[in-house]
Formats: C-alpha cells, structure tokens, sequence
C-alpha cells in the first residue's frame, strides 16, 4: 500500500511506521532555537525541512520506506556492495523507486536488534535529515 499510495501521488519518499516508534523517530528533529533537546536513545538529531538541500531527500527513517528513484538517487540508494541487508527486505516499484523495510517486524524501538537496524541505516544514508555537509 505505501508504494501504492507513494507512486499515485507522485511523492519523493514516505514512510510507514508503527505509532509508538514514529513518536520517537518524530523527536529526532531539534534545533537549537526552535526545538531544543537531545535524540532518544541515541539516535542521531535530524534538521528542520527547510534546511534539507532537496525535497528528494527523506527527512527520516521508518520501519517502511517508499523512496522514488529521485529520493533514491539522492541518498545513494542501492550499493549492492553496501546495501545487502536492506537489498533483503526492499522491492522496486513500478516507477523504478524502492520500498525499503529495515526489519522483518514491525520497528520497535525496546527492540535492542530494531533500534541498532535504524541506527545502521541513519549511518548508511547521512544525507537523511539533512546530517550531511553541503
């Protein structure tokens, strides 16, 4: 359904996420004067939209991630060479965009294995939430 909905509305990148995780993942997103604070559980800090370089660009992870071939092409998505766990849990789209699932069941953030997943992928794809230089 998200690469259903995701292609339908032509949309850059999405995400699906169950509610208790994407309230965390959801406060990742600080800034020193708007939104003060620190990441849970060590997760990185993520920007405000407005200072990410591109729309294509995710502005976070979820447990299910609709990426367009933009979006993709943007994050540097896939590496075969560096991308074979998640290469495991993605499909292609029919307009050439990934679905990308980071666990086999659905992230939960008390999962130490769920939480160590997002972080790997935050790691892999430092673009997201606008962490990479210019």
């Amino acid at each position: 359904m998200l690469a259903a909905i995701g292609e339908g509305a032509r949309a850059f990148w999405g995400r699906a996420t169950p509610s208790n995780a994407a309230v965390e993942i959801s406060q990742q997103t600080i800034d020193p004067v708007r939104k003060p604070g620190v990441p849970p559980r060590g997760l990185p800090a993520l920007r405000f939209p407005d200072y990410i370089r591109s729309p294509e660009v995710p502005h976070y992870l979820g447990w299910l991630n609709y990426w367009s071939a933009a979006a993709a092409q943007a994050i540097g998505f896939p590496d075969p060479t560096r991308d074979a766990e998640l290469l495991s849990r993605a499909w292609r789209t029919a307009s050439g965009g990934w679905v990308v699932q980071l666990t086999d069941a659905p992230l939960d953030l008390d999962n130490p294995a769920h939480l160590d997943a997002l972080k790997r992928a935050y790691e892999r794809f430092s673009e997201i939430g606008g962490r990479a230089a210019p």
